[in-house]
């Protein structure tokens, strides 16, 4: 029996002095009797070894090395050893590496976009608009994709009635808007159910209750945030467009944007913002506005991270506010210097959620704000408007 040596890159001075041993004598037992040591702690010392190893990327089996295949990190092994220390088979533990996976999609979209780039047929701008107002149209987490039975959960809910639920409420709350010059579309987090056709969330592994293919759930998901934009850009002359990564779509959302971006590239009156930060922030006037998805910050700590994340914004503004989604419920909180809020979604409870009890509203709303007032109204449009 020999050790790898490249694991002495990983190794402790008494790792090093243990390989040598196995090496010099052909296996752990003369090893153990060499250094007068247990032939457990022989054992031990290589078993760190070799964990310390794969955790910075480096796999050995049969002195051999397997890297993960991109996108993949790896992030441990499970090892079988037989009665005399020898290696028999080894397991090789992988987790995604976001940062590869961001660059795969980023040229994925890229490929699959060029020939529909700036495509968007051009809109009019509204004659009438008034520079002091912004709207916000926060959707909490649509979870196009999802699939739920209304025997089993209360109501139905699939691909196409999200879709048509949110290009309705979209419908009702920009043609009853007030006509300010800026908008801000903003997805909340989970606009897709499933990140990708395992059907499970990405950090979890949760079991997902999911309709149709994954990749008709992106199409029409994309089709009804197309939408959304294009009838905002009739009502308003500049659109912000800003999609929150979620939960259950850390890549999905992100391919969903780059696509807008390229769909709508050109178009001097829309801005799709592509920052992968979790945490999102818009300035207006007197008037700062910060968004994430809620399930990494807790909200007790989202007045610091504003406050830490923009200084001079949070030392010329007023009025602070927070805008979350991910639980599904109303929740609105004020804290010294801003308020935090929780918006609903339009997508019914899965299964899961139904036996566990959740009884939300479900709903979308605008907010309009005035550059020098802050919050100057709101609307909300009741699913029971959409039905």
């Amino acid at each position: 029996m020999t050790i790898d040596p490249k694991l002495k890159e990983w190794a402790t001075p008494r790792q090093l002095e243990v390989i040598e041993a196995i090496n010099r004598t052909g296996g752990i037992n003369p090893a153990a009797r060499d250094l007068g040591l247990k032939r457990t702690t022989i054992q031990a010392a290589i078993t760190g070894l070799r964990s310390r190893a794969a955790k910075s990327g480096y796999a050995p089996d049969s002195g051999m090395t397997h890297p993960a295949p991109s996108p993949f990190l790896v992030k441990g092994t499970s090892t079988l050893y037989d009665s005399d220390g020898n290696q028999k088979a080894q397991w090789v533990k992988t987790t995604l590496d976001d940062s590869k996976v961001e660059e795969m999609v980023r040229a994925m979209v890229d490929a699959m976009t060029e020939e529909v780039k700036g495509k968007a047929p051009k809109i009019a701008p509204p004659k009438d608009s008034d520079p002091d107002l912004l709207t916000v149209y926060p959707m909490g987490d649509p979870h196009f994709g999802m699939y739920a039975w209304a025997e089993e959960t209360g109501d139905d809910f699939d691909t196409d009635i999200a879709e048509r639920v949110t290009c309705a409420a979209i419908d009702r709350l920009i043609d009853s808007a007030p006509p300010a010059e800026t908008a801000i579309v903003l997805p909340l987090g989970d606009l897709i159910h499933a990140d990708s056709s395992t059907n499970r969330t990405p950090n979890s592994g949760a079991t997902l209750d999911v309709d149709t293919r994954w990749a008709r759930v992106m199409q029409i998901a994309l089709r009804a945030l197309i939408y959304a934009i294009k009838k905002a850009l009739a009502k308003h002359k500049k659109v912000i467009v800003r999609i929150v990564k979620g939960n259950h779509d850390p890549h999905a959302s992100l391919a969903i944007a780059l696509a807008l971006d390229a769909y709508f590239h050109g178009e001097p009156r829309i801005n799709v913002d592509l920052s992968p930060a979790a945490h999102w922030y818009y300035k207006f006037g007197r008037v700062l506005i910060g968004s994430t998805h809620g399930d990494t910050t807790k909200e007790r700590d989202l007045l610091g991270v504003m406050a830490a994340d923009r200084p001079q914004d949070w030392g010329e503004t007023e009025f602070r506010y927070w805008y979350c989604g991910h639980i599904h419920h109303s929740a609105k909180k004020e804290y010294p210097g801003v308020v935090v809020e929780y918006f609903r979604t339009l997508a019914t409870k899965d299964a899961w959620h139904a036996a566990q009890g959740y009884r939300s509203g479900r709903d979308m709303c605008r907010i309009v704000h005035h550059k020098m007032y802050g919050e100057t109204e709101r609307q909300t449009c009741n699913i029971a408007r959409l039905s």
